[in-house]
């Protein structure tokens, strides 16, 4: 197996401090360094469709949603744990160039909905398949189950740290 720039910290951890066992430190280490390439290849692509991760983040929460598209502010907002003015702030954003609308909500008179329009599914259409395409180039490295054990590893650690 090859190694890797976190390979030679350890290294250097165990040769001047061998009674650490400074191992979780190549796991978190890995991490934070895969986050970084993902960050960047993942924005590269949401770039190509003039959005940014949160832009993609909305409109991909609506569309994973199903028809009507239409999801109250407080659901995005639940749905995504972002604060409440960085929601409006994208919401703008994206009411600003015709992705989404405000819609008074039928079943509150106080409420409104966000919702997608055409234009706003079509970006989102396109954007999500390149979106996946990229996420299957990004892991194309793993077999299969490696894929799988990978997944369920993480969702185990996941889960811990969210309880």
């Amino acid at each position: 197996m090859a190694s890797d720039p976190v390979d030679k910290i350890l290294l250097q951890w165990q040769k001047e401090r061998p009674d650490l066992d400074a191992s979780p430190m190549g796991i978190v280490g890995r991490i934070a360094r895969l986050h970084k390439y993902l960050q960047k290849s993942l924005g590269e692509v949401f770039a190509e469709y003039g959005l940014n991760p949160g832009e993609f983040d909305v409109l991909a929460t609506m569309r994973r949603n199903g028809a009507p598209y239409q999801l109250t502010p407080t659901e995005l907002y639940n749905s995504m744990m972002v604060s409440s003015g960085t929601m409006t702030n994208r919401i703008d954003k994206l009411e600003q160039r015709g992705l989404v609308e405000r819609l008074a909500d039928v079943r509150d008179r106080r409420g409104t909905l966000i919702s997608l329009t055409d234009k706003g599914f079509d970006l989102i259409e396109k954007a999500v398949e390149a979106h996946v395409d990229n996420a299957h180039r990004i892991l194309s490295a793993l077999e299969k189950s490696e894929l799988e054990d990978f997944a369920g590893v993480m969702r185990q650690l996941l889960v811990s740290l969210e309880e």
